[in-house]
């Protein structure tokens, strides 16, 4: 079994060619823990799921022109908007999305790993309420 803090949603029929979502999910769980401490420490309390696309309703919701349009999505109450008065609806999720990272390496032809890494800092520095300034000093880091 793969030891992964990163879980993985199989769809009924997973697209072909590849890393699967496991890959993913191992590549994943290797660059949130390459992270600073003092950034991976924040996110014990949120979910990873590694899927093929982002839902139709995700799709609608963003206005996007293709599913391919969005490689993660963070999915929860920022804790910049949270109350200690609220309980929360669900869960707070990163979802990294399989097919969409894949083209978008196909096309630039970056390294998978990093993209990930870009993607769960991006998604991380939002849950947090991040400025793009304190997310690239965090990417230059490592």
């Amino acid at each position: 079994m793969i030891d992964s803090p990163i879980a993985t949603s199989h769809p009924d029929n997973p697209a072909e060619g590849g890393p699967d979502h496991d890959e993913i999910a191992i590549i994943a769980a290797r660059e949130l823990a390459a992270l600073p401490e003092a950034f991976r420490s924040l996110v014990s309390n949120v979910s990873f799921l590694v899927q093929d696309f982002p839902d139709a309703e995700i799709v609608a919701d963003f206005d996007l022109d293709s599913p391919y349009d969005l490689l993660g999505l963070y999915s929860g109450i920022a804790l910049t908007e949270a109350s200690v008065f609220e309980t929360p609806a669900d869960i707070d999720r990163i979802f990294l999305y399989r097919q969409p990272l894949l083209t978008y390496v196909n096309e630039t032809g970056e390294n998978l790993a990093d993209t990930v890494r870009h993607v769960l800092i991006h998604e991380i520095g939002h849950h947090f309420g991040f400025s793009d300034e304190d997310m690239e000093a965090i990417e230059a880091s490592g």
